[in-house]
This record gives C-alpha cells, structure tokens and sequence, in this order.
C-alpha cells in the first residue's frame, strides 16, 4: 500500500484506499457510475428478468445457477448507466425475506431461483423456491422460501448447509466456495 501512495502523490491516501476498494468489488469488472446496459449485457448475457426503477431506471437480476453461487443484482438510471451491482445470495438479503411478502417482492430481491428446485407439497399448500449459494463458513448451502400455495406470500424460510443432504453429513465441499 505505502508504494502506491507514492506513485500517486498527488492523490490523498484515503481516495487511493477508496479507488482500490471500489476497483476490488466491482462484479465482473463492471464498474457503477462508468459501465452501461450494454456492458452489463455483453459481459453477463441477457438478464433472466427485469423490473422498472421509479425515475426510468431498471433493476436486473443475472443468476448464475443451477450450480452457481450467486445472483448477481444490477440496477441501471434512465440513462443507461450502472448505479449498482450486487450479489443478493447472502444472508443479509435473505434477512429481508418476511413472512407476508409475495412471490413479485422475493423475485425483485433475489432474483429467480432454478426452476427445477422449485416444488409444491400438495399435502401442505405449501410451494418451496431455493437458491444455492455460499454462507458466511464458505461452504455451498441451500436457501429456501416457503409460500403459502393459495395466497402466494411467504410462510417461512429455511437454510442449510449442502452436506447436510449427505448421508450422515459427509463430505467437504468448503473448496467448492473458494473465492
């Protein structure tokens, strides 16, 4: 760090510091306030869906699934312009998932989740969407959101750990989240 403040001079430390952090968490190279629609769209494909922001923006959700670990959540300005991008798989987005909430106001927080986890449990009324994605242990884990089959809002969420699935919890699969 302290060679890179001297081969900036001219610049403060603290924007030197400030750059680095904002260079380092830019998904995919993508950079707010600099990147556009179309880059997001070069570099990340199609989004799998799109909603309207207040004031012309949008809000974009690019999933990496079935095996991947993130839904990358991007929003642009009217302009065309990248304001954010985010992974919304951990946990606090799923904090933010309340009982009462509909299916729409999960979707727009974390994106869609792998159709083919999605399952209806007859027997309860019950339908069950997960996503996969790493805890805060960088080990591979499952989130769940429970919707009651005939009002379509949530009833409650669920989380576990991957190796849990294995017979007697076996297996190590933290590699798998490596970052």
């Amino acid at each position: 760090m302290p060679t890179l403040i001297r081969a900036f001079p001219a610049l403060p430390a603290a924007l030197v510091v400030a750059l680095l952090t904002l260079a380092g968490c830019a998904g995919y190279g993508l950079q707010p306030g600099f990147s556009t629609r179309a880059d997001l769209d070069r570099t990340m494909g199609p989004p799998a869906m799109a909603w309207p922001e207040a004031g012309g923006g949008q809000r974009l959700a690019y999933p990496t699934g079935p095996m991947g670990f993130q839904t990358w959540m991007a929003q642009v300005d009217a302009g065309g312009r990248l304001v954010v991008i985010e992974n919304v798989l951990d946990m606090r987005h799923f904090a933010q998932v309340q009982r009462g909430m509909s299916q729409d106001e999960v979707l727009r927080l974390l994106g869609p989740s792998y159709p083919g986890w999605t399952i209806y449990f007859k027997a309860r009324d019950e339908l069950v969407w997960e996503w996969r994605y790493c805890d805060d242990f960088m080990e591979p884990a499952r989130f769940d959101v429970l919707f009651d089959g005939t009002t379509g809002t949530v009833r409650s969420t669920l989380s576990s750990v991957e190796r849990m699935s294995q017979p007697w919890g076996q297996g190590n699969r933290r590699d798998w989240c490596s970052r």
